[in-house]
């Protein structure tokens, strides 16, 4: 039987359903939003396993995001991902270098991917950055090496690459690390995974 929805109810019965469905295994309260807003994006019950947090990282997500943070991503898709309106209201904005010209020309030149040279470009950004990473590990690597060199001091990493190749290594080393970080442990993420975890942070704030 089809179930009639509002279209502005939609949202709110998925969320009521994920809830049902996570039965006994529901997230605690700190976190639940943030794990049941990738499973709504995803359907994919895994991520109330999959996604770590460091102590208090949800609440230093929030500090930063009311501090008007910017936030960085890897990719476009993660970018257009973001509620534009709800960071503007935050006083932040969102930055993706990936596909400026010369970052290509860079990383061509010095044989290194386009998302190293993306986050050295984001380390020096004036302002504090939740870094929100969905698609490349080397994005991860180079800002663990930033950060060891004492050029990077990340807010947040949101640290969910997906894929085979470095992506599970690229995540313990930022779960080894000790900077605020929310990951999505094994080869699962994404980009649409990335901005989730950005919308879910902003709306707890915003809404």
């Amino acid at each position: 039987m089809i179930e009639i929805v509002k279209p502005m109810d939609i949202e709110k019965r998925s969320f009521e359903i994920i809830t049902q469905l996570l039965g006994e295994h529901q997230p605690s309260p700190e976190v639940a939003d943030v794990v049941k807003r990738v499973i709504h994006t995803t359907a994919d019950f895994d991520y109330a396993d999959n996604l770590v947090f460091s102590e208090n990282a949800v609440q230093k997500g929030l500090d930063a995001l009311r501090a008007g943070c910017h936030i960085v991503t890897d990719t476009s898709m993660a970018m257009a991902g973001i509620n534009k309106t709800a960071l503007k209201k935050l006083g932040g904005e969102v930055h993706c270098f990936i596909a400026d010209p010369d970052v290509a020309l860079e990383a061509k030149e010095r044989g290194v991917t386009r998302s190293s040279v993306s986050m050295e470009r984001a380390a020096a950004l004036d302002k504090p950055c939740i870094f929100a990473i969905g698609n490349a590990p080397t994005a991860l690597l180079s800002i663990k090496e930033l950060m060891d060199a004492g050029k990077l001091s990340p807010a947040l990493i949101i640290g969910v690459p997906v894929g085979f190749v470095n992506v599970v290594e690229s995540k313990e080393r930022i779960i080894a690390s000790d900077v605020p970080y929310i990951v999505a442990r094994g080869r699962k993420g994404g980009s649409n995974v990335a901005a989730a975890i950005v919308n879910a942070l902003m709306y707890k704030i915003t809404r």
